[in-house]
Order: C-alpha cells, then structure tokens, then sequence
C-alpha cells in the first residue's frame, strides 16, 4: 500500500495551485495572537523623564537680606573703627592720658577683618543674586555656592563676634578671679562703642543664618518630589 502524499506536495507535483487553507490558518492564528499581545500590554507606556518643578522662586528676598547684611557689616565695623577714647589714668601716682582703641586688642582687630570681609562678600554676593534673577537658568548653581559661601561666611563672623563680645564683657565686668579689673567705668564711651558693634555683628550673623536657610529651602522646593 501507497502512503498518500501530503496535499502540498501532490500540488507540487500536479503543478496545481496549492490549497490555502492551511496558510490562512496560519495567517488568522499570527493576526489573533499579535491581537492577544496588544491587549495584554500596560495602558501606559514610559514617558520622558519629566523636568524638575521650578519651585519658589526667593531671589528676591535673597537680594534683600544680602543687603542687610551689607549695611550691617558697615555698621559694625564704623562703631567699632570709631571707639577711640582717651582717658587720664592713674600711672605711678600721676595722671598719664591713655587712649583705648580697638587695635590694641588682637579680637577686636580680628572682629574688624572678618567684618570687613563680610562687607565685601555681602556686596559681591548681592550683585550675583541680581543677575542670576536675569538669567534664571543659573540659579540652582549659585543656589549651591551660596550655601557653601555663606556659611563659610557665619563661621567668620560668628567666631569673630564671640571673641569681641568676650573681650567686652571682661572690660565691663572684669574678672576678679585672675586680678583683670574693669575698664568700662573709664573708658564709657570706648565700651558703648564696642557693645553696638557687637549686638550689630549679631544681627549680621543671624542674617547669614536666615540665607543659608533660605538656599537650602529654596533647593529643597526645586527637588522632584
């Protein structure tokens, strides 16, 4: 017995059109399951990575609060650079004029340095602030020089204001533990001078306090959430 042939190959042979039922099988089973495939698939599809949210915008506080620590630096270092006083004491029982000035003391000379270069950072900073409004692009990078700057900046003058209002304190009060007696009752003038430079130096640092707050709140507010 003769095994038949497969319908393909007897059509092959025959030289006949070969039947499709086969291939439109074949056809409808690819179209079905590509159809299968479509529906399975997640409604949504990954989107672009979206950009980061503008946030709050505090440059303009931030110009103001610069300023302020710019006039305060003048302040501080006016008061004090004026504080000289002259003074008749008692030296070898006779009146000898003594003058009082903020040079004669290594803190209040270090109090003049780091305020003065708190001016000068105040200014410079300022007018960085004022331009980055005008290009906006740039903000988050000044955003973090400023943080880094700043408290670069309150380290110095928070240093520095301890160590005059130390010295102050002493002139006020003295200290009889070690024999340093007070001075204030003579030099007035010299220790209200130095008092307002230093309650002014304070309120400098705590501005510098209130940009390094502000920089970091405004990064925070630019932070994908």
């Amino acid at each position: 017995m003769q095994r038949s042939k497969p319908d393909h190959l007897a059509c092959r042979e025959l030289q006949l059109n070969c039947p499709t039922k086969h291939l439109l099988f074949k056809s409808n089973s690819l179209a079905t399951l590509q159809h299968f495939m479509a529906s399975t698939e997640p409604e949504y599809k990954s989107s672009p990575t979206p950009p980061p949210p503008a946030g709050v915008d505090y440059f303009k506080v931030d110009v103001i609060l610069r300023f302020l620590l710019l006039i305060a630096s003048v302040v501080a270092l006016a008061v004090i650079v004026s504080a000289d006083q002259t003074e008749l004491v008692v030296f070898q029982d006779m009146l000898v004029p003594q003058p009082a000035k903020f040079k004669y003391s290594p803190a209040f000379v270090y109090f003049v340095a780091a305020f003065s270069v708190s001016g000068l950072y105040a200014l410079v900073s300022a007018l960085a602030s004022i331009s980055v409004i005008q290009k906006p692009e740039f903000k988050l990078k000044f955003l973090l020089h400023f943080v880094f700057w700043d408290a670069l900046i309150l380290g110095i003058t928070a240093s520095a204001t301890g160590a005059a209002g130390s010295v102050a304190y002493l002139g006020l009060k003295g200290n009889s533990h070690v024999g340093w007696i007070k001075v204030c009752n003579v030099y007035d003038k010299f220790c209200q001078h130095l008092a307002g430079s230093v309650a002014v130096a304070l309120f400098g640092s705590i501005l510098t306090v209130l940009l390094i707050w502000l920089s970091a709140f405004t990064i925070h507010c630019r932070v994908p959430k």
